[in-house]
């Protein structure tokens, strides 16, 4: 993989809940130089979608960081983000209904959510949080849900994206590899077990790591 495609599997994040729009901004600026995506806060989306210097794509999350809001929260969050124009959409699974066997109904809120905004949905399903079985049912939920990814992890649970967990997964959808990913041999090694997508606070020192990269940037024209 070469750096540019390298770079644009890379959703450089920042989700904290201390998180302004000047950090915004400077992650949208290292995005666009460097030619990766921007994941940020949905408060900050329509300013991100007007900003001049904004990256090509722009991910934003719904129902962050638990999962836990009613589904109609999270369907008109997921609204509000596409009208004010995020590219693409992060959403928590409900954890709580997952592991309470409830999979009708978390299958039935992801679809309610994908259908309602024309752009790609990867599913959060926090995999720290789980055992196999319950990553293969979130999996298959997402897949019934017909989401465009999964994603491990929020980063706000006690662990992240590991090798196997990312192996598992891509047996049922396309991957992302969130939380703890912070280095370009560890972004590689996610996309050598099937990840497609990586997400990193990190992303600027991931891309700098690819052995094209030489210290250079892109234009952010």
């Amino acid at each position: 993989m070469n750096r540019e495609e390298f770079a644009a599997s890379i959703d450089h994040t920042v989700l904290g809940p201390e998180t302004t729009w000047d950090d915004t901004r400077t992650v949208l600026d290292e995005a666009a130089a460097h030619g990766m995506n921007a994941c940020i806060p949905p408060c900050y989306v329509a300013e991100a979608a007007d900003y001049e210097n904004a990256p090509e794509t722009i991910a934003t999350v719904v129902g962050f960081p638990h999962g836990q809001h009613a589904p109609e929260v999270k369907r008109d969050e997921a609204v509000t983000a596409w009208e004010a124009g995020a590219d693409e959409v992060d959403l928590v699974i409900n954890v709580g209904r997952l592991k309470a066997g409830d999979d009708g109904a978390v299958a039935d809120e992801l679809a309610d959510v994908v259908a309602a905004v024309p752009v790609p949905v990867k599913v959060i399903i926090e995999t720290a949080l789980l055992d196999d079985a319950e990553k293969r049912r979130a999996c298959e939920a997402a897949v019934a849900a017909d989401a465009d990814m999964v994603k491990t992890s929020t980063g706000f649970a006690d662990g992240g994206a590991t090798l196997a967990d990312v192996e598992l997964m891509s047996e049922y959808l396309p991957v992302k590899a969130s939380g703890g990913v912070g280095s370009y041999e560890e972004a590689t090694a996610m996309l050598d077990a099937g990840a497609v997508r990586i997400g990193a606070s990190s992303g600027v020192a991931i891309v700098e790591g690819h052995p094209e990269a030489g210290g250079e940037t892109r234009s952010a024209d």
